[in-house]
């Protein structure tokens, strides 16, 4: 099982917050095989979490705002979230959520990015992994944004990261690898034009699969809606769907590197 436990300025953690989180931990055990247990200390408002080996993969919870959207978060790990939360105010971005204590488990907080992205902040307090880049857990996310060369900058002053652009093609955006290290760890992109303008800049979370078709049709066969059918990339295979809820979420199959 590959863990991950120096999980600072990466990907950290994933949750959904669901209109009905009881109907979301149904669809998302099922499609994925998931085991969720729900904290029954009612400080966690009914926060479940799926986890493989006592290690985590996503939390599945109700929303705490009504008028907000069913939608998946990503983290970020962090040392010092009150000194992240100072870098995103001074890089532009917004502080949307002020850092708070979650139980004895750590700390979080909500930011926006410049061009309006949410995304989360997590400050363990102990030692706590996350399982990615195995099948049925996280794989990927990509920034799609209205205006990313504001968001690129942004993140490379908030988190250290550098990046790399390459050309997608006739018509296509160029695509941005957001790196930690030299490891390309996610992605941004101008957001297609063809999408509503009602829709904000926004994290797309992808799920690693060991086939996309076939998960597809699962996802599908459970409730959940099309947005991109399965198609290749030059990395591998991919497809993006909406739950029964509402949240978009990927499906990727990568190709190792020839």
């Amino acid at each position: 099982m590959k863990t991950m436990t120096n999980l600072t300025n990466r990907p950290a953690w994933i949750d959904l917050a669901s209109s009905d989180a009881a109907a979301s931990r149904d669809f998302y055990s099922r499609l994925f095989d998931w085991q969720i247990n729900v904290s029954d200390d009612p400080q966690y408002g009914g926060y479940g979490m799926a986890e493989r080996d006592n290690v985590g993969i996503a939390g599945i919870g109700p929303k705490m705002d009504p008028n907000a959207p069913t939608a998946w978060t990503l983290y970020f790990g962090t040392d010092d979230i009150d000194e992240l939360a100072a870098k995103v105010s001074a890089a532009g971005g917004t502080v949307a959520m002020q850092p708070f204590d979650v139980g004895d488990q750590g700390r979080m907080a909500v930011f926006q990015d410049p061009t309006g992205a949410f995304f989360a902040a997590w400050q363990a307090s102990g030692m706590r992994g996350f399982v990615v880049d195995e099948p049925n857990t996280f794989g990927w996310a990509e920034l799609n944004a209205r205006g990313v060369e504001k968001a690129v900058p942004f993140y490379e002053q908030v988190f250290g990261w550098t990046h790399k652009q390459s050309a997608m093609g006739e018509g296509q955006p160029p695509y941005n690898e957001l790196k930690k290290d030299g490891e390309s760890i996610l992605g941004a992109w101008e957001m297609n034009p063809m999408v509503p303008a009602q829709v904000p800049s926004y994290w797309q979370i992808y799920f690693n699969v060991d086939d996309v078709d076939a998960a597809y049709d699962k996802a599908i066969e459970l409730g959940a809606t099309e947005m991109l059918g399965p198609q290749d990339f030059p990395g591998g295979r991919f497809a993006i769907v909406s739950d029964p809820q509402g949240a978009s979420f990927g499906l990727l199959k990568t190709v190792p590197n020839s």
